[in-house]
């Protein structure tokens, strides 16, 4: 029997939506869906800085990589896509803790869609054995 080649990833711990999924693993790879500053326990946005919101949607990220057999070690390359470029350096400020030495590959954009409140939107792509 051939292995599956493409795998849902589905956490309670992050943010869901019907629109898409949180991640899909394939090739060896856990394609991580843009995730935001959502707290699951409340429903709510983290908070209303930069680097609250950037906190949170790590940590959305890394419950999704977790549930995916992977780890922060793997990400290879991490999309984070801001509603407002001012925001940039507080985004850096926050992630730069989670990503200290030999950090991934990154881009950062300007988020194209309004969400009310919404910072900053992160993806990510991870390698898995």
């Amino acid at each position: 029997m051939l292995a599956r080649m493409r795998e849902v990833i589905s956490t309670p711990n992050a943010p869901r939506s019907p629109l898409y999924s949180q991640a899909v693993k394939a090739g060896g790879h856990v394609y991580v869906s843009g995730l935001v500053g959502i707290d699951v326990a409340t429903g709510s946005l983290a908070g209303p800085t930069i680097q609250d919101q950037t906190r949170q949607a790590l940590r959305n990220c890394e419950a999704v990589l977790q549930a995916a057999g992977a780890s922060l070690q793997d990400v290879v390359e991490v999309g984070v896509l801001l509603t407002n470029p001012a925001d940039f350096a507080g985004m850096n400020e926050e992630y730069a803790c989670w990503f200290a030495a030999e950090p991934p590959t990154r881009y950062v954009a300007k988020l194209g869609v309004e969400l009310p409140g919404v910072l900053v939107s992160i993806r990510m792509t991870a390698v898995v054995g």
